[in-house]
């Protein structure tokens, strides 16, 4: 016997993107007139540092704009609060606060807000809807296109979580300017990962343009700059997600450098940032690449340069061995039966495609350790 339930649908998950600066009023109308449908009260959620920081301005605006039902809801900064038990405690404080399925949610902050409360407003009450309101250039660069949140585990970052499309994203340049030039830098790596996966012109454009942003002594935050590698990021990763929304393939590009930075973040204990653990695992896959053939030595040496002046570090500390680095790859999201999987460069701008049209590769534990030991 067997009885058949029909659930097929079509489901439309575009959203707006505004680039900007001062958006908060351009937010807050949005939420009085209905971006977020079925809200009749509103959790702002942030870490403790952009609340000091953007709270009190998305509140006043908001409430300007005749949205009053908004409750405050803060944790504390850093990557290491990105957790199972983060999202819980928020969960429970907004049912404590009445929350409930006609709610909505906003995301005030940098990717590890985003991610966390993104994945709290997909599984809220089964799902209510929610906005993001960006405040990094990292999260500008990695966390406004793709939907992806999650939160961390001792095991490995970004292990639980869910695709959860935003209602609409916000950048604001203008909130760039209370970053530290660290945080800086790191959202700059990202960048330069999104320009060589894609974009050659875009990479000679940061080759020629770093100093307006960036350099190991201080960051200068030239306004045109910033908006153009705001836009530049949206738009590269837009053009693989709305191809492989899901990660069944093509979007695994999305993760050049992260196989290794992201094992040395966990094995770093969130000493360093995200984008300092990309960089080095920038380094790592060039160095790879290099020696599979897929790069140049003169593409390994622009890479190279441009990070470095960026003043990010390039090189895994001594005091991570090797083969723990390689070893904690296996929690990698790209890793199958228990192989190590790479996305590689295939010159600046793009991406190999290997045999049977994957865009990753297994690659041999001892051969991984001898390329990195030889960095």
């Amino acid at each position: 016997m067997k009885f058949h339930v029909p659930l097929k649908r079509v489901v439309d998950d575009s959203y707006d993107i505004a680039i900007g600066r001062g958006l908060f009023a351009t937010m807050a109308h949005d939420v009085a007139h209905g971006i977020l449908p079925g809200a009749n009260r509103i959790a702002l959620v942030a870490d403790e540092k952009v609340a000091s920081l953007y709270a009190h301005e998305a509140l006043k605006a908001l409430n300007a704009a005749g949205v009053h039902k908004v409750t405050l809801f803060t944790f504390p900064a850093g990557e290491i609060y990105k957790t199972r038990e983060t999202k819980a405690k928020l969960e429970d404080d907004m049912l404590a606060a009445g929350f409930n399925r006609d709610s909505g949610l906003i995301a005030l902050g940098g990717g590890v807000v985003s991610d966390l409360a993104g994945f709290a407003a997909g599984t809220f009450g089964r799902g209510i809807p929610f906005l993001t309101y960006s405040t990094t250039l990292l999260s500008a660069a990695d966390a406004s296109v793709g939907g992806k949140t999650a939160v961390d585990t001792p095991a490995a970052t970004n292990l639980i979580g869910l695709f959860n499309q935003p209602r609409k994203v916000y950048i604001d340049i203008d909130t760039w300017k209370t970053l530290p030039a660290r945080e800086i830098r790191s959202g700059l790596a990202e960048t330069i990962k999104h320009a060589c996966l894609a974009d050659a012109d875009f990479f000679l454009w940061l080759e020629k343009h770093i100093a307006d942003i960036a350099s190991p002594k201080t960051c200068a935050l030239d306004a045109a700059a910033c908006e153009h590698i705001a836009w530049k990021n949206c738009e590269i990763k837009q053009s693989v997600v709305v191809r492989d929304e899901r990660e069944s393939n093509l979007r695994q590009v999305l993760n050049l450098g992260h196989t290794a930075g992201r094992a040395l973040e966990t094995l770093m204990g969130y000493e360093l940032l995200h984008g300092e653990c990309v960089a080095i695992g920038l380094a790592v896959q060039c160095a790879i690449a290099r020696q599979l053939g897929t790069i140049s030595a003169d593409d390994e040496k622009r890479v190279i340069a441009l990070l470095a002046a960026c003043g990010l570090p390039m090189r895994v500390p001594e005091r991570i061995p090797v083969a723990e680095l390689v070893a904690k790859m296996h929690t990698d999201k790209k890793s199958r039966g228990g192989r190590i999987r790479f996305v590689l460069m295939h010159g600046i701008g793009h991406m190999k495609e290997f045999d049977g049209g994957s865009y990753s590769i297994a690659l041999d534990e001892s051969f991984l350790e001898d390329v990195i030991g030889s960095m």
